[in-house]
């Protein structure tokens, strides 16, 4: 079936314009005036834009003894109803594991759930002899980047030798390296002595992660990477000092590319403050920092210092272990190091985004476009498939009503968990529809996507 979405104001990171659009099957078949075909939807007074990309997603994750409350039905149906049509989540290698029994694992996670298009990164928490030559082929799994930890001692964190030698296999085979910057051997020092010294609140988890050691962090995997001659992709970065690193990186003509998460615009190390353990909620790392870093991220955004907005996705219950719900924030209670990290907001960022953004004067509307859907596209091989509206392009469209309004609640999320960061926060403009390779998932507030509807996106090899 043919259909048209009429009389909408077409936006993409470079134009905006008022044109139909043609859906023919799964694909974008034409741009362009009097379109005609087999459905007609009406989009005057919309904004029609590409389906969001959320490239940093943790969905079904075990974590400190629990496991991230959305799966991939449920995380996927949250995104949906968020304008986001295509996510990248982190497949984590466990100990002993090869990198396609690690992908074979998550494969097995998406089966029969996924509604969204989806691809993975690898994790790599054992990088022995034989990971490292098995490096190579995550091309041929379609898995064209990796992300490594040089935090969470004991866990998932490596060493420097292994993270070059890494950054090496990726200058020579064409993906590209992520990395969680902070110093962890630092980290871990401050946290025993912080326990030691009886400090078991969730404040603790910031004061006990300081933006120096991201900001070093940050600096060193840099260096790093100019030595390997890799790409170097820096995920979810939160303050002043590491984007100095990214931007002198990026000065030099490095190939240096850097997310920021939308929360870390909004809340600060003070929310880990609130009274009693509320302050569990807003705990994730990297932890949130100051007002003036908070600054620095808007301008980093506007000026392309930072690439990509993404999400960090990664819910739990604030009150697990009860009604059939896994453990969730709950297990730090008398000490912060075992509060689980991570914070929903897979189905908050585009709105939240449009409204402080866009609406807000941060930056424009095709800046949006690009920070939310093509440029996640183009440094995550998936471009020009997703990530535009151009003739040939998966049909991943959304309709953006932007005078719609709405007051973000837990009462009334699709997401997974008992809280929400913004609560209350009122955000003008909405996804009206939500199309996924031309199926409709979302029509207003009424569910139209199918289990399993979802697929694997085999990207391409980075290319600068």
């Amino acid at each position: 079936m043919r259909t048209v979405i009429k009389g909408g104001t077409v936006v993409t990171a470079s134009d905006t314009y008022t044109a139909d659009v043609l859906i023919d099957d799964e694909q974008i078949a034409a741009i362009g005036q009097n379109l005609a075909g087999d459905m007609t939807i009406d989009a005057n007074g919309m904004y029609v834009i590409p389906g969001g990309i959320d490239v940093h997603t943790h969905l079904d994750m075990p974590f400190g003894g629990t496991t991230s409350s959305d799966n991939f039905f449920t995380g996927h149906q949250a995104a949906a109803f968020g304008g986001t049509t295509t996510h990248i989540d982190f497949a984590i290698q466990g100990k002993g594991m090869s990198l396609k029994e690690t992908l074979d694992a998550w494969h097995g996670r998406a089966r029969g759930k996924a509604v969204i298009d989806y691809g993975f990164h690898i994790a790599i928490t054992d990088l022995n002899e034989a990971v490292m030559e098995e490096l190579p082929y995550c091309i041929d799994y379609g898995t064209t980047s990796v992300k490594l930890f040089m935090a969470y001692k004991g866990a998932l964190m490596v060493d420097d030798e292994t993270l070059f030698r890494a950054m090496q296999q990726a200058a020579k085979h064409g993906f590209l390296i992520c990395v969680h910057a902070e110093n962890g051997d630092a980290i871990d020092v401050l946290i025993r002595q912080a326990l030691e010294a009886g400090h078991t609140e969730p404040k603790y988890h910031a004061l006990t992660r300081p933006p120096e050691l991201e900001a070093e962090a940050t600096y060193r995997a840099i260096r790093l990477s100019e030595v390997a001659g890799s790409p170097l992709y820096v995920v979810h970065l939160t303050n002043a000092g590491a984007l100095e690193a990214v931007q002198l990186a990026r000065g030099r003509g490095a190939p240096i590319y850097a997310e920021t998460c939308v929360q870390y615009f909004f809340f600060t190390k003070d929310d880990l403050d609130r009274p009693g353990f509320e302050g569990a909620k807003w705990v994730c790392s990297p932890p949130y920092r100051e007002v003036s870093d908070q600054q620095a991220l808007w301008k980093g955004v506007a000026d392309n210092s930072l690439q990509v907005i993404s999400t960090d996705h990664c819910p739990f219950w604030y009150e697990g272990g009860i009604d059939g719900r896994p453990a969730g924030k709950e297990l730090g209670k008398g000490n912060f190091a075992k509060i689980p990290n991570g914070c929903p907001g897979i189905e908050d960022r585009m709105k939240v985004l449009y409204t402080a953004g866009v609406r807000g004067g941060k930056f424009s509307i095709n800046r949006w476009v690009e920070l939310c859907c093509t440029n996640p596209a183009r440094l995550f091989g998936m471009y020009p498939k997703k990530g535009v509206i151009a003739p040939g392009s998966d049909a991943d469209i959304v309709i953006w009503n932007p005078e719609a309004t709405a007051t973000i609640s837990a009462a009334t999320q699709h997401m997974t968990t008992d809280y929400n960061l913004y609560e209350g926060m009122e955000v003008v403009g909405l996804p009206q529809m939500v199309f996924s390779r031309g199926r409709l998932l979302v029509d207003g507030d009424t569910w139209k996507g199918e289990a399993g509807s979802g697929v694997f996106v085999h990207r391409k090899p980075f290319k600068v």
